[in-house]
Order: structure tokens, then C-alpha cells, then sequence
């Protein structure tokens, strides 16, 4: 699905190997781009986010049982985060949720996929997500339905990005809350650490005339390349870069966030329980920073070293407006945060020093909840 934004005067489309394909990558200047979100106020066309829809009295309930999330109590009015999961707690894809008009519909990234239930469906057992999701049905009263033709995405970014909004809408202020749009959509607050952030799930048809309406108002147009930068920056995972096959919501900061560990009954639930109670993640994700004064870089998947020992995985690469180039990466515990690492493949000749950011460095929380708990018991 290509943007009609792309027509636009200025807008540079992502590249044919870009994950984000179809919508504009920049408008010219990238690096002011991700300025004006400190600054001011920036608006990305995400339009190539698929959006599903999940209509039925049943909708909370069965989504409960589906997703890592607590949705059974979830208000109309009201988001969060979730993720799909495989049978050993792996994560298979991750979507925002909102809770709208007696709908909940989930946005996520295109491609977004899911291990089948039955491994003989689909390509090596994977299926879209929302066949997934229309498999695990059954008999509950829902009805999901690819929702990409009725509702595009829009974000603002920026403190400014509230007070221009508020000429338009009512403004959700409380995390993930969600209000309705004049002319149908919604518009969710997205907690983007210190960065005041709205997603804007508007009517496809009037993609333009909301992108318009508010860069007329002053919000500085804006491409994914610019996102990007913010979003490693915000340390926010994205699957299919920031995760392989092995990855777990723990590595990622997904716990609590997208992930719930008390409900029961979802699957993958016993990996997301047992590493929280009773022991911690194999692995860690960080920001490193990367030696800028090279002309090569690392890719995503590449591998990151501590000396001659494999530690790690390199996931999305940046360049960013004050921190230059930088990383999210995926690291073994006993990795030393302190130490200088290679990131990059050295037989491609792009490995290249890195340094860990310590203000990334996911804090100690100490021996787990059910660890303590048993110890207590044995009178320890």
C-alpha cells in the first residue's frame, strides 16, 4: 500500500528494502526533522501500519485469552500494548491496542505475522496475524476484520504537538487514553519516555486533509527516518529488528508494559511467569554507541563481540541528531556494560567499536519475587 503522501511537494519514499516501505522516509533534512520533535512538533505518515478490528460482545474476553495483555477490564476510552506470543513465550508480534466506540483495534506493524496453533498452516507454521487471530475464534462472538482500508495512521510528536492538536480535537492527556476524532478515528496518547506523542488512527480517505490541516497549523512534516531515530532513542523494541527467534518480553521491557505475569491462560504465559518470578532473561536490551569515525556501520542481525566471544545482536541501526550513530542490541547478562564491544560482522568488514549507554542499562531488580518467596518458606 503506497501513501498518497508520497505526492506531496518534498517527500523522499523509504527505500524498496526498508521495512517501512510506501510512506514517506523524509522530507528533505531528516536530522532537522528529529529537532523539530524535540522542539516543536513533527507528524509521520505511519499509514502502512495494518489495523485490525475486533467487534463482538465477546471482544474483551477472547482477547483476554489471545493476548499477553489484561484486556478483560480494558474501559471504551482506554489503550495499551500487547503481544502475540509462540508456545515457549518467544515474541512472535507486538500492536497497540485501543478501546473505541465499542471496538478494539489493534495496529501493528506491516508483515506482522504469528506462529500458527497448528505448525502445518501457513509457511514454516507462521500465518498473518490476522489469520491468527481469526483461527483462535472458536466459537466467541467476535468478528476480527482487517480494519487498514477504514483507518491510517498519523503520529505528532513534540511538545508542541498537544497544543496544535487541541485546535482540532479533544486531547487524551492520561497514558494510552483515547478520544474520539471529528469525522470518525480516534487519537491515543503514546507514553514516548519524555516525548509528548499522539497516534492518530484517522479515515483513510481523509489521510490528506488531516496531514494537511495540521502541518497547515504549524506541526513540521516529517518521515519515518526521523521516527526511527526517536524510537531507538526512547529504547522502543520493534519486531523483526530489535528481536529474533529466541527473544522473550523480558529482554525487551515488555513485562508489565505489553506483557501481563499474572493473568493465566494465554499462550506462552508459563516462559512469561516463570522468568518473572523464579529467575531473569538471558539476555538485555541496550543502546550502544557506535564509532562515527568510520564510514561503515553495523546492520541489523549483525553480531556484537566482547573481545573474540559472540555476546550479542546488533538491531536497528540509526543515525541520530545529537548522539550520532547509535543502536538497540540485544546482550547476554554477563556481557560487561563498561567494556568496549564491536558491533558489525568483521568478515563483511563493518564491525566497529561500541560503548554501552549506561542510562540504558535495564536497572538490577534483585533476586526475582517467587525466588524470595521460596527462600522465606525454607527459612532462609
Amino acid at each position: 500500500m503506497s501513501s498518497p503522501l508520497l505526492d506531496l511537494p518534498g517527500a523522499v519514499p523509504a527505500p524498496e528494502e526498508s521495512v517501512d516501505v510506501g510512506v514517506p522516509w523524509h522530507f528533505g533534512d531528516p536530522f532537522a526533522e528529529q529537532r523539530s520533535a524535540a522542539r516543536s512538533a513533527v507528524l509521520v505518515d505511519r499509514s502502512h501500519r495494518e489495523v485490525i478490528a475486533v467487534p463482538g460482545e465477546e471482544r474483551l474476553s477472547w482477547l483476554h485469552l489471545v493476548l499477553s495483555q489484561h484486556l478483560t477490564e480494558l474501559p471504551d476510552g482506554q489503550g495499551t500494548e500487547a503481544l502475540v506470543l509462540d508456545t515457549h513465550g518467544r515474541v512472535d508480534s507486538h500492536m497497540m491496542v485501543a478501546h473505541h466506540d465499542g471496538v478494539v483495534y489493534l495496529d501493528t506493524d506491516a508483515g506482522a505475522e504469528a506462529t500458527s496453533a497448528l505448525p502445518t498452516i501457513g509457511v514454516d507454521g507462521r500465518q498473518t496475524l490476522l489469520q491468527y487471530l481469526d483461527a483462535m475464534r472458536f466459537w466467541s462472538k467476535v468478528e476480527p476484520r482487517d480494519a487498514a482500508s477504514e483507518l491510517a495512521v498519523l503520529t505528532a510528536m513534540g511538545p508542541d504537538a498537544g497544543g496544535i492538536l487541541a485546535g482540532f480535537t479533544e486531547v487524551p492527556s492520561g497514558a494510552y487514553e483515547v478520544r474520539a476524532l471529528p469525522g470518525g478515528g480516534f487519537v491515543r496518547n503514546v507514553p514516548f519516555r519524555a516525548l509528548q506523542t499522539y497516534d492518530l488512527l484517522v479515515p483513510r480517505e481523509s489521510l490528506v486533509e488531516w496531514w494537511l490541516k495540521l502541518t497547515d497549523a504549524g506541526i513540521r512534516p516529517s518521515g519515518t527516518m526521523a521516527f526511527e531515530a526517536l524510537r531507538v532513542e526512547a529504547l522502543r523494541p520493534r519486531v523483526g529488528l530489535d528481536t529474533d527467534d529466541r527473544s522473550i518480553p523480558h529482554e525487551l521491557g515488555w513485562i508489565h508494559l505489553a506483557a501481563h505475569v499474572a493473568k493465566g491462560c494465554y499462550r506462552g504465559q508459563e516462559t512469561v511467569a516463570k522468568v518473572h518470578n523464579v529467575g531473569k532473561p538471558p539476555r538485555r536490551m541496550v543502546l550502544l554507541h557506535l564509532d562515527g569515525s568510520v564510514e561503515v556501520s553495523p546492520e541489523t542481525g549483525d553480531p556484537v563481540f566482547h573481545g573474540d566471544r559472540k555476546v550479542g545482536r546488533v538491531g536497528s541501526v540509526v543515525q541520530h541528531h545529537e548522539l550520532g550513530p547509535v543502536a538497540l542490541a540485544l546482550v547476554k547478562r554477563s556481557a560487561p556494560v563498561d567494556a568496549e564491544l564491536m558491533a558489525g560482522d568483521p568478515a563483511e568488514e563493518r564491525a566497529v567499536a561500541a560503548a554501552v549507554d549506561p542510562d540504558s542499562v535495564p536497572p538490577d531488580t534483585g533476586e526475582p519475587p517467587g525466588r524470595l518467596a521460596a527462600d522465606r518458606l525454607r527459612g532462609r
